[in-house]
């Protein structure tokens, strides 16, 4: 199979493998806290929910910061699997907190927004850790790969939880979840333990140490997003991406809602939208992003995404159906995941490594839930407004053509730094 999806050298194997598990780990972890999450919303209820994403926002921003501030004091080796240490242990004081208080509102509330915060914190910290490792030559053939392991353990995730969920209950599939997160400590370990080996056979690899903390203050993350072309336009790139997947969210919510009068329908038509989405992006990502990488190079790749979710609304809007609805989820879903998220992973190799800690979590988390919370409310307003979701429609077309753009600038760029790092020490 590796030889089949991509070129690996001998000296990669072992790190390579070990991202691959890791990252199985870290979002079969993610499925297992997340069904939670989506349960415990219902005791919340319908009417309260813009006040948990108001909530995340808020924990966001303050989270963001709180992250760049322990970069500061405490060296990376540390850090890295001290955040999972933490999240390990608000895992099981939540898990005997519904055990002892299952019907509590506030409780529901506080772990939703909890969740809702950390879930990108997760993705973001694991993938630091990858284009702090590996170099932007490696990045490009291995970084399918490694995405295609999350994507098998976004499979093996639901597949526990629907399996042990009436035997576990709720407060045991998060002791489970935080078994879990045990793994991915360990695993954290090996492969800054890989890290160093790398560096000291001298075989490729990023030489930057973890040996060390980050000097800066607590905001330097949200500076450089104005005093850095190339982070800004990353942090634009992840904006308009979270902001057309949110129109497409609305859609999803407003078609399935008409089509199935009953919950469980509704249910079962999101799962059904879920399953296909994995088995897809995991087998565009073994077997067919990482061809694309190499050939076409990282800008066609960056802009492939907006040019299918272009296509997308186009034909939503001349036929707005359940079925359309759910090819478009599934397009831009597997887009999201297959294409989008190694891709400008790969963007990250080049910058230098205090940002690759510092203004990517800003860009993955901040910036990220902001794309969310202003598609969010433009729709609301437009529907308000008596527009309806087809304007909408045609507002996320402009955004895939801007974000298009924003795409093809940032892969040209990453070229010229990519040319310029390259014999250069982070």
């Amino acid at each position: 199979m590796l030889r089949l999806a991509a070129e690996v050298s001998p000296v990669e194997r072992r790190a390579l493998a070990l991202a691959f598990v890791c990252y199985f780990f870290v979002l079969a972890v993610f499925y297992i806290l997340r069904p939670v999450r989506d349960t415990v919303a219902t005791l919340v209820g319908v009417g309260r929910l813009q006040l948990l994403f108001t909530g995340t926002f808020i924990g966001t921003l303050v989270a963001s910061p709180l992250y760049t501030w322990l970069a500061s004091h405490l060296r990376l080796s540390r850090l890295l699997p001290a955040v999972f240490w933490f999240w390990l242990l608000n895992v099981l004081a939540f898990a005997e907190l519904f055990r002892l208080a299952p019907d509590s509102v506030w409780l529901a509330g506080a772990y939703y927004v909890w969740f809702s915060v950390v879930n990108l914190f997760m993705v973001s910290v694991f993938w630091t850790l990858m284009v702090d490792l590996f170099t932007p030559i490696q990045a490009t053939r291995l970084f399918a790969l490694i995405a295609a392991g999350g994507e098998l353990g976004a499979i093996a995730g639901p597949i526990l939880t629907r399996a042990l969920v009436s035997r576990l209950g709720l407060p045991g599939l998060l002791v489970l979840a935080a078994a879990g997160f045990g793994l991915v400590i360990l695993l954290v370990h090996l492969l800054m333990h890989e890290k160093r080996r790398l560096r000291e056979r001298g075989a490729q690899a990023q030489v930057s140490t973890l040996e060390h903390d980050l000097p800066g203050n607590p905001f330097s993350g949200f500076t450089e997003l104005f005093s850095s072309g190339y982070a800004f336009a990353q942090a634009a790139f992840i904006w308009l991406m979270t902001w057309v997947a949110t129109v497409g969210y609305f859609f999803q919510t407003d078609i399935i809602a008409h089509a199935f009068p009953a919950l469980a329908g509704r249910a079962q038509a999101i799962a059904d939208i879920d399953l296909a989405v994995n088995i897809c992006t995991a087998a565009v990502l073994i077997f067919g992003m990482g061809h694309v990488l190499r050939r076409l190079g990282l800008t066609a790749a960056l802009v492939l995404n907006p040019l299918l979710m272009l296509g997308a609304f186009a034909a939503l809007l001349l036929a707005p159906s359940l079925l359309m609805i759910q090819a478009l989820q599934i397009v831009r879903r597997v887009g999201q995941y297959a294409i989008a998220r190694p891709s400008r992973e790969i963007c990250f190799t080049v910058m230098p490594q205090a940002s690759r800690y510092r203004t990517k979590n800003v860009i993955d988390t901040v910036i990220y839930r902001f794309g969310d919370l202003t598609s969010a409310w433009t729709q609301s307003g437009l529907l308000a407004a008596g527009f309806g979701l087809a304007a909408g429609a045609v507002l996320a077309m402009g955004g895939a053509v801007l974000w298009g753009g924003v795409g093809g600038y940032l892969g040209r760029r990453y070229e010229k730094l990519r040319q310029l790092s390259m014999g250069s020490v982070s």
